[in-house]
C-alpha cells in the first residue's frame, strides 16, 4: 500500500541490474543515490482528483527517469486529509529519515547521523508566479524542515516542444512541419497565456519564440491574471496580419482556475489548446531541477529537434 506522501516502507527496491562486460556494453543507469533527499512536488490551486492524477502522472514520469527516486507531492491548499499540504509532506520525510537512521543505529549500524536537506522542493509552476512561489516559500519556512526550494520548469526547449503538442492535438498546428501536408484550421498567430504578471509574460516569450521558430508562425506572449491583456495582444497578432488565433497556455493547469482558458479564448475570438498538463517533459524537467539541485548527473534530458 502506499500513502498520499509516497510509497510506505517494507516495498520492494528495483535493484540495477549486473554490469554487462564488453566493450558493447549499454551504459549504466542512473539511480538516486541511497540517503538522497525526497523530490517533493508542490502543487498549487485548489486540489481535486483531477489535480491529483496530473501530479501522480508526472513524478511517475520522473520515477520512471530515476530509479529509486523517493517523490512525494505536497498541495499548496491542501487539508492534510485526503490530500497532503506541503507542509505535512515535508514533515513525514523529515521523521522517516530520522526513524531510518536510528534503526540501523539500534541494528548496530556503522552509519553516520543524517545531514543536509530532507527534501528538494520543485513548484510546479511552467513559469515565473511571485505570489505563488511566495506562499511556496513560506510553506517550507513555516514547515521548519531543512529543504532547498528549487527555480519553475521553464523557460525550456521541453516546453516549447509540449505546447507544439498540444496545439497539433488541438488540430491548431501541423505536427510535422516537414511533411507537406496542411491543417484546415491551423493558427497563423500564437497568443501564448502566462499567468504570474510582466515577469510571467517575458519568461514565457522565450519559449515563446523557440515555438515560434517550430511552427513558423508569430507567438507573443500575454497574461491571463491582467486584464485586457490576450485582447491586446491577439489585436497586436490581427493587425501584423495574422487572421486566424489560437491560445496556447503556458501553463501546466492546477494554478488556474477552470474556465479561466476558455474565457480567455473567447475574449480574443478564437479557440484554444489544452494546457500542459502530464506531458511528459513536464515530469523530466521536474527531476532535472532536483538534480541539479543536488549536483547529480541526470541522464541528458533529450530534447526532440525542430522540425
Amino acid at each position: 500500500m502506499s500513502s498520499p506522501t509516497g510509497p510506505e516502507s517494507g516495498l520492494p527496491v528495483r535493484m540495477p541490474r549486473p554490469r554487462q562486460p564488453g566493450r558493447h556494453r549499454r551504459p549504466e543507469p542512473l539511480v538516486a543515490p541511497e540517503g538522497a533527499p525526497a523530490l517533493v512536488l508542490a502543487v498549487p490551486g485548489t486540489p481535486s482528483s483531477a489535480t491529483r492524477s496530473l501530479a501522480e502522472e508526472v513524478v511517475s514520469i520522473a520515477r520512471s527517469e530515476l530509479p529509486g527516486l523517493d517523490a512525494r507531492i505536497g498541495y499548496l491548499d491542501g487539508d492534510n486529509a485526503e490530500f497532503f499540504t506541503l507542509q505535512a509532506v515535508l514533515a513525514h520525510a523529515a521523521e522517516e529519515r530520522t526513524a531510518r537512521f536510528e534503526q540501523a543505529r539500534a541494528a548496530g549500524m556503522d552509519v553516520r547521523e543524517p545531514d543536509g536537506p530532507v527534501a528538494v522542493v520543485v513548484p510546479l509552476l511552467a513559469g515565473p508566479d511571485s505570489a505563488l512561489l511566495r506562499r511556496v516559500r513560506q510553506a517550507v519556512m513555516e514547515s521548519h524542515i531543512a529543504a532547498e526550494l528549487t527555480d519553475v520548469l521553464g523557460p525550456h526547449p521541453l516546453l516549447a516542444e509540449a505546447l507544439h503538442v498540444r496545439l497539433s492535438e488541438a488540430g491548431l498546428a501541423r505536427a510535422d512541419r516537414a511533411r507537406l501536408f496542411t491543417v484546415a484550421t491551423a493558427a497563423d498567430g500564437i497568443v501564448l497565456a502566462s499567468v504570474g504578471g510582466d515577469e510571467a509574460v517575458q519568461a514565457a516569450g522565450i519559449t515563446g519564440m523557440l515555438l515560434a521558430a517550430r511552427l513558423a508562425v508569430p507567438v507573443m506572449a500575454a497574461a491571463l491574471d491582467q486584464e485586457g491583456s490576450i485582447a491586446s495582444v491577439a489585436e497586436q497578432l490581427r493587425s501584423s496580419g495574422s487572421q486566424q488565433l489560437a491560445l496556447a497556455p503556458y501553463l501546466i493547469g492546477p494554478e488556474i482556475e477552470p474556465g479561466l482558458v476558455e474565457e480567455a479564448a473567447k475574449e480574443a475570438g478564437c479557440s484554444a489548446a489544452e494546457s500542459l498538463g502530464p506531458y511528459p517533459a513536464i515530469g523530466k524537467l521536474a527531476l532535472a531541477k532536483y538534480t541539479t539541485a543536488l549536483g547529480i548527473t541526470p541522464q541528458q534530458v533529450q530534447q526532440t529537434p525542430a522540425r
